[in-house]
């Protein structure tokens, strides 16, 4: 049964646009469970307990209720009960963790259909002795990363006693009405020549040079997982003015330069990234993310001043970020598509990084313990990788997403290690 709903908010329909050949606007976290609840000791799972357990949280997640239908030029959200046979699926067994990562890139290039409810979780036999890997894939146009961090954590089992849900993005208030009625005439001639000056970097931004980072991507996905304690990194760059988030962006610098270096790249001096930053939630629209661009200090071969002058940057630039709004291109299909047309041969940023908190304690999914955590970000444009980050279980759990045609992903994601390693010392 369905019935029609609403229409898709700009930002959530820009979305869409972004998703065709060649282009799977689909992110995916990834996950290794323990037997316990529906997985028996010898990692053979309950489908139908585990459907029976997820049917009753997704009736309360009006997100994995809906699917997008075509209304004239535009689309509307359409109330659709999933069929959990076939959104909830035991897949082909993989071989270790290794294996995992494999499944994951080749998940990273095949879309979700559209004509019903955009995600699906699917159980990975094989991804560690004696347990279950996990894949859970949802459409860009249905949340970014903050949204999905709640829906995941709505999906899998409360806390136990003491221990919270997980450590929710944070939900704001719609912002109070200004004692006096009126415009902030400063603050709104400030966002507008902000807005132009972000419209002209996107339109004509060049601070990278040709590289094999830029360029049209090939149909072979490669993805690598990697963690981190966060509490030994958090107390060595704190009393260096910088946040685990400049901890994460110095890392992947250190991952960027070793890719270059791998591919008989000169090493620029600076690396332009994007990353996300989480807006007040206000509406309907499950994508609600400014961004801020930071340049990467590659030639720099210390890691504390790399970290240094990363933190520099992001104090300034986050908040500014968050008082921007929405990416000017993203705020409706119209400029999507303009932005994805100039996405296949911009030189703005040479990469992506995305950071989104996660839970405090740890998951059970139906009754089964979540050991380990990955997400893995979309790559648009021309970009060939992209790095996203989230915490669990006191772990900073990083996805590595590139071309395994062009980049030496490997080799960025041990020098990315071997940098956070540092860093925490």
């Amino acid at each position: 049964m369905h019935s029609a709903t609403q229409r898709l908010a700009p930002a959530d329909e820009a979305n869409l646009v972004l998703d065709h050949a060649g282009q799977v606007n689909v992110f995916l976290v990834a996950a290794l469970l323990e037997p316990g609840g529906f997985l028996a000791p010898d990692g053979t799972p309950d489908m139908a307990g585990l459907r029976a357990v997820l049917r009753e949280r997704i009736a309360e997640l009006p997100a994995l209720r809906k699917r997008a239908a075509q209304a004239g030029r535009r689309h509307h959200w359409i109330e659709t009960m999933p069929d959990v046979e076939h959104h909830i699926r035991l897949v082909e067994p993989v071989d270790g963790v290794t294996g995992l990562e494999d499944r994951c890139a080749e998940l990273m290039g095949q879309p979700l259909a559209l004509d019903r409810p955009m995600w699906e979780i699917l159980l990975v036999p094989g991804a560690m002795a004696g347990g279950l890997g996990i894949v859970l894939r949802i459409h860009h146009a249905v949340a970014d990363g903050m949204t999905a961090a709640v829906i995941v954590q709505r999906l899998f089992d409360p806390g136990g006693p003491g221990e919270r849900a997980g450590n929710e993005p944070p939900t704001f208030a719609p912002a109070e009405a200004p004692r006096h009625a009126g415009i902030d005439v400063r603050r709104t001639l400030r966002r507008l020549g902000t807005g132009l000056h972000r419209i002209r970097k996107t339109v004509w931004g060049h601070g990278v040079g040709r590289t094999v980072l830029l360029g049209e991507r090939s149909a072979h996905h490669g993805v690598a997982f990697l963690q981190t304690e966060i509490k030994t990194l958090e107390s060595a760059v704190r009393p260096k003015g910088a946040t685990v988030n400049d901890a994460l962006l110095a890392a992947s610098a250190a991952g960027f330069r070793a890719a270059l270096v791998a591919s008989g790249e000169p090493i620029p001096v600076w690396l332009p990234v994007s990353e996300p930053v989480a807006l007040q939630r206000r509406g309907t629209a499950g994508n609600q993310v400014g961004i801020m661009l930071v340049r990467l200090p590659l030639a720099e071969p210390q890691p504390d001043e790399r970290l240094r002058l990363i933190a520099e940057q992001t104090r300034v630039e986050k908040p500014q970020a968050r008082d921007q709004g929405t990416l000017e291109f993203m705020r409706g299909p119209v400029g999507a598509r303009i932005m994805d047309r100039l996405g296949r041969r911009q030189h703005l940023v040479g990469g992506f990084v995305t950071n989104v908190p996660g839970p405090e304690g740890t998951f059970r999914l139906a009754g089964a313990p979540v050991t380990a955590l990955w997400p893995v970000a979309v790559l648009a444009g021309n970009v060939r990788l992209g790095v996203a980050a989230v915490s669990y279980a006191g772990n900073l759990c990083c996805g590595i997403h590139f071309d395994a045609s062009t980049v030496p992903g490997d080799v960025f994601a041990q020098a990315m290690a071997e940098e956070l390693a540092r860093l925490g010392k």
